[in-house]
């Protein structure tokens, strides 16, 4: 198998990755862009080990740690002022931090992992770990709106939300009534599935809720590699089915750092 083949695999959840720590699809798929291309011109560089995931984590941390900048100072001024605000946000949580709270918690990396792609130790990585989640837990808290159509994951999704400090603006089951939800309530945030319980959108209904208010969104799905391929507009924030608290808790604090009233 070429190293083309052993890479194509992992790449839906390298921009998974990506784009929850940009907070932008565009951001997160050009990153990953660029560390295909730095792997491709030194291919010989690539391989530390046996495992080809990780190999090819450490070299996307690479590139990103090239290129943050935890001070936001020289940034240009066209950027989006969201994700200015972002960074600034970035610049009190440790972004190595972060970084390995996504690795272990959004992608599943084990400690002893997460240590090998982020070029530290086992005791680093935990170390930083408790930082970083002892910053979310001292985060702004919001109201959030599930949209999910299985009684017993809405549930679930409810007493993770309240657990984690935030209200819950409402469940909805369809797209129809994701909307009037969302317009009837103060929800700055969405947690919405796929596949809706009428044969309606859990996307369609974001977008149609995203052009009354610009309120981050995290996807819920079974089929994540469906939705992550880079050649089309797809979600910034997507977790798996079936889905662990540790995995929501971290999707929520990274989407909420991308959020209009950090702006200020």
């Amino acid at each position: 198998m070429s190293l083309g083949e052993e890479i194509r695999g992992h790449l839906p959840f390298l921009r998974r990755y990506a784009r929850a720590l940009t907070g932008s699809q565009q951001h997160g798929d050009n990153f990953v862009h660029t560390t295909l291309e730095v792997i491709v011109a030194a291919p010989d560089e690539f391989r530390t080990g046996p495992d080809t995931r990780i190999d090819l984590y450490r070299n996307f941390h690479r590139i990103w740690e090239s290129a943050f900048l935890d001070d936001g100072e020289g940034a240009d001024e066209e950027e989006d002022p969201l994700v200015r605000a972002a960074n600034r946000r970035l610049a009190q949580i440790t972004p190595l931090g972060r970084q390995m709270l996504l690795l272990t918690a959004l992608e599943g990396f084990s400690v002893a992992e997460t240590a090998r792609i982020t070029g530290t130790d086992a005791a680093t990585v935990e170390t930083l770990l408790g930082e970083a989640a002892g910053d979310i837990d001292r985060e702004a808290r919001t109201s959030v709106l599930i949209i999910e159509d299985e009684p017993l994951i809405a549930m679930e999704l409810e007493q993770i939300v309240r657990g984690l400090g935030h209200d819950v603006a409402g469940i909805a089951t369809t797209h129809e009534d994701a909307v009037a939800a969302f317009e009837d309530s103060d929800a700055g945030l969405v947690l919405a599935d796929i596949q809706l319980a009428d044969g309606s959108s859990g996307i369609d209904a974001v977008q149609d809720i995203l052009a009354v208010a610009p309120v981050p969104a995290i996807f819920i799905t079974a089929f994540p590699e469906r939705l992550l391929t880079g050649h089309c507009v797809e979600p910034t924030f997507l977790i798996s089915k079936p889905f662990r608290e540790n995995t929501v808790r971290a999707a929520i604090s990274q989407s909420l750092l991308f959020t209009p009233q950090l702006a200020a």
